[in-house]
């Protein structure tokens, strides 16, 4: 009896040692985070793991190319609220490629916002990156507009336009951009809506759908550089 008290205190003493490693890993990450709740700290702690168990699992990893499809209705024909109030219209887009994203704050994927403002920083002379926020998959996108952008800015230095909160699945109330993106009788080839949170579609300079990324292809992958700097 004594030594299986002793096991099990030893066991205890284990788990207490790695739940205080974790806490000290958690709070190195998010030395420089502000205003974050526990679970958006643990969970960017915890995004390089999750991405390798998604991928490991083939979950959110679907890629998808055009073959030249042309859009029978024009992407800069589009126009969308940001942020802010203001209108976007599309065709001030013309000529840069367009990297359409559905983001939420709660996700284990909302890492990938600093991900999406390393590529936008790094190719904004060709790129204009969009983050469209949602709160359509388990309810991770919980805040107003003003939170979100507070959020963004503080914790992820984004600088990239975001849009005004709104739904991107399939539905009655989609937002008219994704339901262009989600249509192929109007972006010429693509059916398929986002699975989760952090899809990303590619659309070129000539206004061309090109690029179908899952939540799990990180937007500093090869894949998703080299569609960007495809000439």
């Amino acid at each position: 009896m004594g030594d299986q008290m002793k096991r099990i205190k030893n066991f205890l003493l284990v788990i207490f040692m790695l739940l205080l490693a974790f806490a000290g890993y958690v709070m190195i990450v998010n030395r420089n985070s502000k205003n974050m709740t526990i679970r958006q700290k643990i969970l960017k702690a915890v995004y390089p793991a999750w991405m390798w168990y998604a991928k490991m699992r083939g979950k959110n990893v679907t890629e998808l190319i055009n073959q030249q499809k042309q859009p029978p209705v024009s992407f800069y024909s589009l126009k969308a609220i940001l942020n802010n109030g203001a209108d976007l219209d599309f065709a001030t887009l013309e000529g840069k490629k367009v990297l359409l994203v559905n983001t939420a704050s709660d996700c284990g994927y909302t890492n990938q916002y600093d991900d999406l403002q390393k590529l936008y920083d790094e190719n904004k002379d060709h790129l204009t990156v969009i983050g469209f926020p949602a709160n359509d998959f388990k309810q991770q996108e919980k805040g107003t507009d003003e939170d979100i952008a507070q959020f963004c800015k503080l914790n992820y230095g984004v600088t990239f336009p975001l849009m005004k909160k709104t739904v991107v699945i399939k539905n009655d109330l989609q937002n008219d951009v994704f339901k262009w993106l989600t249509d192929s009788t109007r972006n010429g080839w693509n059916n398929k809506p986002p699975s989760w949170n952090f899809t990303k579609y590619l659309v070129n300079e000539q206004g061309i759908l090109t690029n179908y990324f899952g939540s799990s292809i990180s937007p500093q992958s090869k894949d998703v550089v080299d569609a960007v700097n495809k000439k």
